[in-house]
């Protein structure tokens, strides 16, 4: 019992050492920033996953603390939202849990991370990071407008569609920070995994993207949605509209994202190069509505037995 106290505490004092060290790569050298935070929670991750949830947390804190004597006050932010990453990792392997349940407790654990962090930089040192943000962004497009106005002597947009504009990003801000929050979860699992499993640490396999399939309910979502967005047209400002532009936002692009899946599959299965798939996310984007419409016929009709049908025969 002895020997393994003393395995566990080592282990944690290594895995407290790289972490700080992965958390100054990640504040001091710019070059190299985005490998150390992609990496950060890997340390944490690896303890976690083999030993219970409190010793996790204690690591998490200290690690934290010993970030801070790294870094100063702006580095706690940071090193709190990738050291809980790693707990919620790391736990979710050591219980044995599926890929879905890692990517969504990694992604609530980030979500709920951020928004602590957010709340008590309100609160304690009065900084709104997103507002301050978004009166960055216009002001910045205010004055890109005003100067293309004064070059070409002919109005761009004027500032009620502006104001509108804003409001409308203003009001969809929960659905794109949820988005991001949930896909730089996804991009963290993907790189740290492999890592992971090299470390013995067992691990779920996640399934190629070509192979990605929504759940069938979020067809019933999305015509809810369509159908308040068209017959009853909730007015701007009010909750349910709000909660539809939200959903629409969030609804968008996973069924996008089962559009370009699909294609991925069809390129695949037909032996097409495989650049044609760089070629197929890029023009996702300015086609989105098209892709999106073959999203949902994939979800409602599974297009990829129909097509393995016709490749067999």
């Amino acid at each position: 019992m002895p020997n393994n106290q003393t395995k566990q505490l080592t282990h944690g004092a290594m895995m407290m050492a790289l972490f700080a060290i992965l958390m100054a790569i990640t504040y001091y050298i710019p070059v190299i920033y985005i490998v150390g935070a992609l990496l950060a929670p890997l340390p944490i991750a690896w303890y976690s996953a083999k030993y219970k949830l409190s010793s996790s947390i204690f690591i998490m804190v200290i690690a934290v603390v010993i970030s801070f004597f790294l870094g100063g006050l702006i580095i706690i932010p940071f090193a709190l939202i990738f050291a809980a990453m790693g707990v919620a990792i790391g736990d979710s392997l050591r219980r044995k849990k599926s890929k879905i349940f890692l990517l969504i407790s990694t992604g609530l654990t980030l979500l709920i991370t951020f928004a602590l962090i957010y709340v008590i930089s309100l609160i304690l040192l009065g900084f709104d990071l997103i507002r301050d943000s978004l009166q960055l962004a216009r002001d910045s497009y205010t004055e890109m407008v005003t100067m293309t106005e004064d070059m070409t002597g002919q109005v761009v947009v004027t500032q009620e569609k502006l104001d509108e504009m804003f409001k409308m990003i203003d009001t969809s801000l929960p659905a794109a920070i949820t988005l991001l929050v949930f896909m730089l979860a996804f991009i963290v699992i993907s790189v740290n995994l492999p890592l992971l499993k090299r470390l013995k640490v067992e691990v779920p396999k996640f399934n190629e993207f070509k192979h990605m399939r929504l759940p069938k309910a979020l067809l019933w979502y999305y015509l809810i949605v369509l159908t308040i967005t068209l017959f009853i047209q909730p007015e701007m400002g009010t909750m349910l509209y709000v909660i539809t532009l939200n959903f629409s936002f969030v609804l968008w692009v996973l069924l996008t994202l089962q559009g370009v899946s699909l294609i991925f599959f069809v390129i695949d299965e037909a032996k097409l190069p495989s650049f044609l798939k760089v070629v197929a996310a890029i023009f996702s984007i300015p086609f989105y509505s098209i892709i999106l419409l073959v999203g949902v016929i994939d979800l409602g009709f599974d297009l990829r037995k129909f097509i393995l049908g016709k490749t067999k025969t």
